[in-house]
């Protein structure tokens, strides 16, 4: 009889060092007579210290080598711990990994910034996952070490490439299956994956929860587990809210808005592929892997208490003719396809007769491409710094509190649910007191 297949999503907070590493191997111990596929992500911030490495290649200014030998000693570091009878295997396996980023920093820089970012960033999952694996092993948990970009392809657009989910799903089927045949795990990486040309692409930023989805949705899994650093979905970050609570319970549809408005605990693509095939999807903490943790189905009714996510690093760009013409159709329909054409995330959109504003997520260089793309025939005011609030089951009390020492520069109302705020903080005023003559 086949047993039901189970997918395991751990980052890179849960994978940081050697005594985290052993902490994902006494929990996976609890389930080693289970048919799991476990997907990993880089090791704690390794994916922003290759990124450093990406940017001084880019910039030739002799640091690159440098940066990555840092990023490089860090993971011996680490192998020291986990493998004292120095395996001479894993080291091979991780310098080899090593050595194609080398040969990538021995060339002149390439002229596609993205792809360049996407064969150098990617071995962080790919290190990562030898590590794991050869400790899981070492540890009598027998697991298979997978290449997740034999299985999932996307198309060329490097850094926010997309599922080409028809041969994924026949990749998965051929490699995957028979491994899940024999006892032990099935290893692969989060975040990767390759054209057709086997060129590694990366399925965006944060994507590894992506990957445990693709992987959940190509083998029919009965449910899939991100393991996080805090015990379910909270109704706000507690880093900057006190007294959030824990949903016990979530709808897909919930969930969705939720990550779509900045939530960070899941990313935005992951439930689609999940409840597309009604897979349950549940969010437990890796340091207290006994607590219930947050279930995600759609089975739940949407009954729920007011709920906050706050994304920084946010720019408002608006829009207007040159010409002061009204903003028309064929306007709008050539500023989405420039959007489209660079895969940039609209946060919150709104228009007026002469004017058009799109609040984005300011990372990378996406927001400047896509002004000196419209520079010709539009005027672009573009205001960075700045928070995009979002508030479902909202409260008076709640927004009068997020609205203190925030400057409102567009705001919007979804139904009755949803309130979102772009905001930029400002002092708040106090008079001074005067000496009087």
């Amino acid at each position: 009889m086949k047993r039901p297949v189970r997918v395991f999503k751990f980052g890179g907070s849960s994978l940081k060092d050697a005594a985290a590493i052993q902490n994902v191997a006494n929990i996976l111990r609890d389930f080693k007579d289970e048919s799991l596929v476990v997907v990993v992500s880089a090791m704690g911030k390794t994916t922003n210290a290759m990124e450093t490495v990406v940017e001084a290649h880019a910039a030739q200014n002799g640091k690159a080598f440098d940066l990555l030998n840092e990023i490089k000693a860090q993971h011996y570091r680490i192998m020291d711990e986990l493998f004292p009878s120095q395996n001479e295997e894993v080291y091979a396996a991780v310098n080899d990994v090593f050595v194609e980023v080398e040969w990538v920093l021995e060339e002149p820089p390439h002229d596609n910034y993205d792809y360049m970012y996407d064969q150098i960033v990617s071995i962080g999952e790919l290190v990562s996952s030898k590590i794991v694996s050869a400790f899981l092993n070492q540890m009598e948990l027998p697991t298979a070490w997978l290449d997740a970009r034999d299985v999932i392809l996307t198309d060329d657009i490097f850094r926010e490439g997309w599922v080409q989910w028809e041969q994924t799903q026949e990749r998965a089927t051929k490699l995957v299956t028979p491994l899940l045949e024999k006892p032990g795990f099935v290893l692969t990486q989060g975040f990767i994956g390759s054209t057709t040309e086997n060129f590694t692409t990366t399925l965006g930023r944060e994507g590894s929860d992506y990957t445990a989805a693709i992987f959940s949705f190509c083998m029919d899994a009965q449910d899939m587990t991100i393991w996080k650093d805090v015990p379910g979905v909270l109704t706000a970050d507690p880093r900057k809210f006190e007294n959030v609570t824990l949903l016990d319970r979530l709808s897909y549809k919930e969930a969705i808005e939720m990550t779509y408005y900045g939530a960070k605990v899941i990313h935005p693509k992951t439930i689609k592929p999940l409840q597309n095939k009604s897979i349950p999807l549940m969010v437990k903490s890796y340091i207290n892997p006994e607590g219930a943790g947050t279930y995600i189905s759609d089975e739940v009714e949407d009954n729920y208490p007011p709920m906050v996510a706050i994304e920084g690093d946010q720019v408002l760009l608006q829009i207007s003719t040159r010409d002061f013409s009204f903003v028309a159709e064929h306007h709008i329909r050539e500023l989405f396809n420039i959007i489209a054409d660079l895969r940039i995330q609209v946060n919150m959109m709104q228009n007026s007769a002469i004017s058009f504003s799109l609040c984005v997520n300011d990372v990378d260089d996406k927001a400047d491409r896509f002004a000196q793309r419209i520079e010709q025939d539009f005027k672009v005011m573009m205001d960075r710094g700045l928070e995009l609030i979002t508030v479902r089951h909202h409260q008076p009390a709640i927004m009068e509190e997020l609205r203190k020492g925030k400057i409102v520069l567009l705001e919007e109302r979804i139904k009755d649910t949803t309130i979102q705020m772009v905001v930029k903080d400002v002092p708040v005023m106090r008079r001074k007191e005067v000496p009087t003559a």
